[in-house]
């Protein structure tokens, strides 16, 4: 199965600011592409580009005053199976953990461990352990959260959401994050692409989409809370402890958006030239 994604972004920037950008596939990715990501910086500025430590690409730019246009387009090809699911996953005793997996146990900025730690255990205390302690977390939080754009703030954190009782993709996200990293299980937030495939299409315009991985059974696995419901041709972009770590500008000033339209849809062939119906 072929995917085509994309994105025409403007900004408008007063002053010249240094930027960060995470808006390309995750280099684990990049094998699948059909074609280079064509990512165009308009004006044409000097990037450098880095590796961080979550192993996300991240473009470093000096933006110019005026009008920022950022855009891409590419097409990448999928299984076209659902996420898979393995019901089997056993949870790891914190001491067994691999060294690198044990900071998605902490803390973070959108993630409040310390004052969700009560009630993760209260809610999941008694579940299986395993896969399915984190399914329980995610029916839980996907029932609990009222979705919609109107909700969306980015100073919401983890008990935001829960108090809130309503937010959009990243807050149920760093909600179900939280209660497993409560619950001693390293959970990450990732970011990407979500088309509507395979499942009956939405009449919001594309956004890019956030969801979660699990390290279970020495390995991790996706879980989606805000669909709760293995998902076909999900591109991850950037991965990290939560939205702080996979943003996809950071400008280190002023800026305000202008456009941002998203294009995730299934093409006939590697050159994406037709969307399938």
């Amino acid at each position: 199965m072929y995917i085509r994604i994309g994105y025409d972004i403007v900004f408008d920037v007063p002053t010249p600011i240094p930027m960060l950008m995470l808006l390309r596939v995750h280099p684990s990715v990049e094998p699948s592409l059909q074609n280079p990501e064509a990512l165009v910086i308009e004006p044409e500025v000097g990037a450098s580009d880095y590796i961080d430590s979550f192993g996300n690409r991240v473009r470093r730019i000096l933006a110019p005053a005026g009008s920022l246009k950022l855009t891409n387009d590419a097409v990448v090809a999928v299984d076209g199976l659902p996420d898979p699911v393995h019901p089997d996953a056993r949870e790891h005793p914190v001491a067994e953990l691999p060294t690198e997996v044990i900071q998605f146990l902490l803390a973070s900025r959108y993630c409040e461990v310390d004052r969700l730690g009560e009630a993760a255990w209260d809610l999941f205390g008694k579940t299986p352990r395993g896969w399915g302690r984190v399914q329980a977390v995610v029916d839980w939080v996907h029932g609990h959260i009222e979705f919609g754009y109107q909700h969306a703030r980015s100073t919401k954190t983890a008990y935001d959401a829960f108090v809130e009782a309503k937010g959009v993709c990243r807050d149920f996200t760093h909600l179900a994050v939280t209660f497993c990293r409560c619950l001693n299980i390293p959970a990450r937030y990732a970011t990407g692409y979500l088309g509507d495939i395979g499942v009956p299409a939405v009449p919001d315009p594309m956004d890019f989409s956030a969801w979660f991985e699990v390290f279970l059974g020495g390995r991790w696995h996706t879980f989606d809370a805000r669909h709760n419901t293995p998902r076909i041709g999900r591109i991850v972009m950037a991965r990290g402890r939560d939205a702080t770590d996979v943003a996809l500008t950071t400008s280190f000033g002023p800026t305000s958006l202008q456009k941002f339209v998203v294009w995730t849809d299934e093409v006939t062939d590697a050159g994406g030239a037709t969307k399938v119906a």
